[in-house]
């Protein structure tokens, strides 16, 4: 079922069902490409960091945790992109073996001034492991299609 700007309101929260099983194999094969830092590539060079053992690129988790969104909330009708992100933060190294799950909160909405067909939507998401720790949360400002433009 779509999603519309007008079915969001501040206060909501959703914890979306998907789960993401983090693998060694597309932990690194993702840092070879996009974070090629040692401790998201090398066992040895992990195990003398500060992380002591091999980590998810913060990048590549929250890709994954995107994935979660895009999966289990995101409808490819309603949804519009989003116009940016903000207080983006690291809180726990994702490691292989982990199972990461994601939880919305809206914190506001509001029609854009510029295009009557679209409305914002200011959430938190919040990325936790299997031991329900936040890994990861962002502040982003999504763009959803209106049920009923302009009014």
């Amino acid at each position: 079922m779509p999603q519309y700007f007008e079915d969001l309101e501040a206060g909501d929260t959703y914890a979306l069902e998907g789960r993401y099983e983090v693998d060694r194999e597309e932990i690194t094969a993702f840092a070879e490409q996009y974070d090629p830092q040692p401790f998201h590539l090398e066992e040895a060079a992990a195990a003398d960091s500060v992380f002591g053992g091999l980590i998810a690129s913060g990048w590549h988790t929250a890709a994954m945790c995107m994935r979660l969104v895009v999966d289990d909330f995101l409808d490819p009708e309603t949804s519009m992109g989003a116009s940016g992100v903000e207080d983006l933060e690291w809180i726990e190294p994702v490691r292989p073996g982990d199972t990461l799950r994601v939880e919305i909160e809206v914190l506001e909405t509001r029609p854009s001034q510029s295009r009557p067909e679209i409305g914002h939507v200011r959430s938190k998401l919040t990325g936790y492991n299997q031991h329900d720790e936040a890994v990861i949360e962002w502040v982003g400002d999504g763009m959803y299609r209106r049920r009923e433009p302009g009014e």
